[in-house]
């Protein structure tokens, strides 16, 4: 059984029902569908209902659009988050690739969501894109307060190990398979089996043999397999960590 972490279901163009019926065919009996943008919850909080527990849902106001960011933003996620469906918040972070939001706001509504987490006893889970500093220097101030994962783990050495001793764990996706990514695939060997998850980042960064297609859940198998392979476990114990791996951190998620 694989489980992943982190898709955006409400992007794919294809039918849920067939991306999810694809998914059971390869073993993905669950997944977390991750609201990014406001606009976007409802339809995030509709297909969780629907799939209910083969889907759950996180909510954040991703870096990008920080600048979105308001009180009512926040009211919504508050409310929303009393579902039993919504299982964590996020994504949320920083982006200094695109700056689409100003680095400050970015930074400013980072924190917010980070202490409404903490209000609300639930993981986030980050992106960081070229913010490895600021980052750090976040997430420093709230260390044993909140936990959560790093999705889609591309970073340095220093901040894999950073994630670490705060408590978080490391999602790896599909990048891992690239053939650039052999920095990447060293740091990875560096994770504990339990402090690891798996996902697609769907419809993104599909992974090799399945590069130049639109990524979905029933893809995480060849993620599982690049993991398994750097850390030379069976898919088996791989599969059975991974499920503890879930259930420790996203404890509102009866597997």
């Amino acid at each position: 059984m694989w489980i992943d972490v982190h898709t955006h279901l409400e992007m794919i163009e294809q039918n849920t029902e067939d991306v999810l019926k694809q998914a059971l065919i390869q073993k993905v009996n669950h997944m977390i569908t991750i609201g990014c943008h406001p606009d976007d919850f409802e339809k995030v909080c509709t297909i969780s209902e629907k799939y209910f527990p083969q889907v759950v849902a996180t909510l954040g106001v991703h870096p990008h659009e920080a600048k979105f960011y308001s009180n009512e933003i926040e009211d919504k996620i508050k409310k929303l988050s009393k579902k039993p469906y919504v299982v964590g918040l996020g994504e949320m972070g920083l982006d200094y690739y695109y700056n689409h939001s100003d680095q400050n706001i970015q930074k400013e509504v980072f924190e917010k969501q980070i202490q409404l987490a903490i209000e609300l006893n639930l993981p986030i889970e980050i992106h960081t894109r070229d913010a490895e500093a600021d980052t750090m220097s976040i997430l420093k101030k709230y260390k044993g307060k909140v936990n959560g994962l790093f999705h889609c783990f591309t970073g340095s050495q220093e901040l894999c190990n950073f994630g670490l001793d705060l408590g978080f764990y490391i999602s790896v996706s599909g990048v891992i398979t690239f053939k650039n990514s052999e920095n990447l695939r060293h740091v990875i060997k560096s994770v504990p089996l339990d402090r690891l998850f798996i996902e697609t980042d769907a419809p993104f960064l599909a992974p090799v043999p399945m590069r130049g297609k639109k990524n979905e859940p029933a893809y995480v198998v060849h993620t599982a397999e690049k993991v398994a392979e750097l850390k030379n476990v069976s898919l088996d114990e791989l599969s059975s960590q991974l499920k503890k791996n879930v259930k420790t951190l996203f404890t509102r998620w009866a597997l």
